[in-house]
């Protein structure tokens, strides 16, 4: 739908424009803005402007509002199905970090994880899933990780933990949260060197970590794909395993051969 393209590709300009002005840059009729509007549950397009000036009060760029989003989404989903534009949404999203993120920036991640002595991801909101998934690969790749995110009870007592031989692996969507920044701070004086993957929202963590990864998830507007940042992760894992001298490889066989002999012993 041209009008929803013309709202999400300059936002802060269609939260300040009346439905005639967005409706003429979309080329689309004046009532098509009205149209959007009450499809989306508003009374009219003054109501849905005024949401969206709400939206973006703290979001600046994009539509800070989870309701905004989604409802962005909804109404470009009935263009073609659900489904079929979330998979165009992760298929664009994907493409772009085919150029953005280069083999030298997995390899800087992979050989520091090689390096370390212990490995503490931290990742929050919908991030946490990722670094639980990749505290778990790393540990079955016979690496000593830990996901700080299920230990938030013991965190004061792992972080006077770090030393210089350890590394923190950040993960950041949207906004960094206030423990992030101070994990990282927290790291920078322990001596313990620091990887972030985050998208362009949560670019700016200070000190900078030693290596970062910064990928776009989705246009404004768009869904946002865990799938770009769990690419990223899985590309680094196996390029670890592929300079670790045998030690990912020996680990997985050794697990799925324990695997193998608890599930007869319990059967």
């Amino acid at each position: 739908m041209r009008l929803l393209d013309v709202l999400v590709r300059a936002p802060m300009r269609g939260a300040m424009e009346n439905g005639k002005d967005v409706s003429a840059r979309a080329g689309v009729h004046p009532a098509s803005a009205v149209r959007l509007a009450r499809r989306l549950g508003f009374k009219g397009y003054p109501e849905f402007r005024a949401f969206l000036q709400a939206s973006l009060t703290e979001g600046g760029t994009d539509y800070e509002s989870s309701a905004a989003r989604v409802a962005a989404r909804l109404v470009r989903a009935q263009e073609g199905g659900v489904l079929a534009s979330l998979i165009d949404s992760e298929i664009t999203a994907l493409s772009s970090i085919r150029t953005s993120v280069l083999d030298s920036d997995i390899r800087a991640f992979s050989e520091c994880l090689r390096d370390s002595r212990r490995i503490f991801i931290l990742g929050r909101g919908h991030s946490a899933a990722l670094s639980a998934l990749i505290a778990l690969r790393l540990i079955r790749s016979g690496y000593e990780a830990i996901d700080l995110g299920g230990s938030m009870h013991q965190l004061p007592e792992v972080l006077n933990s770090l030393g210089k031989n350890d590394v923190v692996w950040l993960i950041a969507f949207r906004r960094a949260p206030s423990l992030i920044h101070e994990v990282r701070q927290i790291a920078a004086k322990k001596g313990a060197k620091t990887l972030a993957i985050t998208d362009f929202g949560a670019a700016r963590i200070q000190p900078a970590p030693e290596h970062q990864i910064v990928a776009s998830r989705g246009a404004p507007g768009e869904s946002q794909s865990l799938v770009v940042p769990m690419t990223i992760a899985n590309a680094v894992i196996l390029d670890l395993a592929a300079i670790d001298d045998g030690r990912s490889l020996r680990s997985l066989g050794e697990f799925r051969d324990f695997r193998t002999a608890l599930s007869s012993n319990v059967s």
